[in-house]
């Protein structure tokens, strides 16, 4: 017992402790005021998603799913889903280093550049991508005269469509995790002679090789699930770069079962994303 009266336990929490304990909400403690929209938030979260596993038309789905138009939109998707990961990881753990251990003028501006596409109407950012790589565009007038490389409306446009939006998902994660590993391990492998390069490939990489994982797959996941930016960039041409969210969207029109077939495979990945990130984004402690 305390000096006052209070527990040990208590005081500890009221010092605000090592380890806080979490209030538990007995029965009829809950206040109505915030139990019934929290009850409504959860039924306006969870509703269209049960209403899509009601209707998904269950016999006929894997007819759907192998369909030809329906198999070219999902083989492009995961092919170009990976490429702009591949894309992100290049560029984005570099960018995340930079973020992380230097320090620079205007660091905050290009954080919050970095940071701008998601916030961005991806529609926006496709007409950002088609003026400044399209044939006309402020870099793309010069790939398209001197190397003969047009990007928008083609397969690599939707690479670098999805590469656009999703590498900020990856540069927070890995920037985060930089900040949370201890940097004196790299210096320890400088004193010993190891260059800053050999430093951050042999000791900073194998450190933050979960917060990378995390980062690509977030990454993947968002690539995977682009529809805006896509659509303006690079067109919806099947085959070539129609993926599973444009099919989605024209299928809707013409052909509701396949819209359906393709939206639950989009849904499974998504949770698959959320079951492999479970222990790093949805931990109760």
């Amino acid at each position: 017992m305390t000096r006052f009266g209070t527990s040990d336990a208590a005081a500890e929490t009221l010092k605000g402790g090592p380890r806080r304990r979490r209030l538990r909400m007995t029965g009829g403690g809950v206040p109505l005021p915030l139990l019934v929209p929290a009850l409504v938030g959860l039924a306006f979260l969870l509703l269209p998603l049960i209403a899509l596993l009601v209707r998904a038309p269950w016999r006929s789905l894997p007819r759907e799913l192998t369909s030809t138009e329906v198999w070219q939109a999902l083989q492009l998707s995961l092919l170009s889903a990976t490429a702009a990961t591949a894309v992100c990881l290049v560029l984005g753990v570099p960018l995340a280093w930079l973020l992380a251990r230097t320090e620079f003028p205007g660091r905050r501006l290009v954080r919050a550049l970095v940071t701008l596409p998601l916030v961005l109407p991806p529609v926006v950012g496709g007409v950002a991508l088609l003026l400044a790589l399209g044939r006309n565009g402020v870099v793309g007038q010069w790939l398209d005269s001197w190397f003969g490389i047009t990007l928008p409306f083609t397969t690599t446009g939707v690479v670098v469509a999805e590469a656009f939006v999703a590498m900020p998902f990856l540069v927070i994660s890995v920037e985060g995790t930089l900040r949370a590993a201890d940097p004196r391990y790299e210096e320890a492998a400088q004193t010993l002679g190891a260059s800053r390069f050999t430093a951050f490939r042999r000791v900073t990489l194998p450190l933050i090789a979960p917060g990378i994982a995390a980062g690509a797959v977030l990454a993947w996941a968002r690539a995977l699930g682009e529809f805006g930016a896509t659509i303006t960039f690079a067109g919806n041409f099947p085959g070539r770069t129609q993926t599973m969210p444009l099919a989605v969207y024209l299928a809707l029109q013409n052909d509701p079962e396949a819209a359906i077939a393709l939206s639950l495979v989009l849904l499974a990945v998504s949770i698959a994303v959320l079951a492999g990130l479970r222990d790093r984004w949805m931990t109760t402690s």
